[in-house]
């Protein structure tokens, strides 16, 4: 029971961060765009990522979208982490790998609500 509940609060704290950085994404906010610019995504690529983040921090909440929805954050999340590796950012690295454990971690724990 425990568990669940902690999945619970790990999950809803997966979806509001890939609803916050998806809406910024999408949005088409400065720091994101020059952020993702470095990697040579135009505006609408950025856009286009926040739109399917979003997309698959609303994927979470249900069990029987969560896998991929976790699947579609993880991935987005490990792209992230191969540009920070191949501009040798470290810091960048380290910064994401957490969001991507908490993705493994709840696909591991599965959906609370599933029978």
């Amino acid at each position: 029971m425990i568990v669940k509940i902690i999945n619970a609060v790990l999950i809803l704290a997966a979806v509001f961060m890939g609803l916050k950085q998806g809406s910024a994404m999408a949005m088409g906010k400065p720091e994101m765009l020059e952020m993702f610019g470095k990697w040579d995504f135009t505006k609408t690529g950025v856009m286009i990522n926040g739109i399917i983040t979003m997309l698959a921090a609303v994927l979470i909440l249900f069990p029987k979208t969560f896998v991929w929805g976790n699947f579609l954050m993880a991935a987005g999340i490990l792209l992230i982490i191969c540009f920070h590796l191949m501009d040798k950012d470290f810091k960048g690295v380290a910064i994401e790998l957490p969001f991507l454990l908490l993705n493994l971690i709840i696909i591991y724990l599965q959906h609370p609500l599933k029978k």
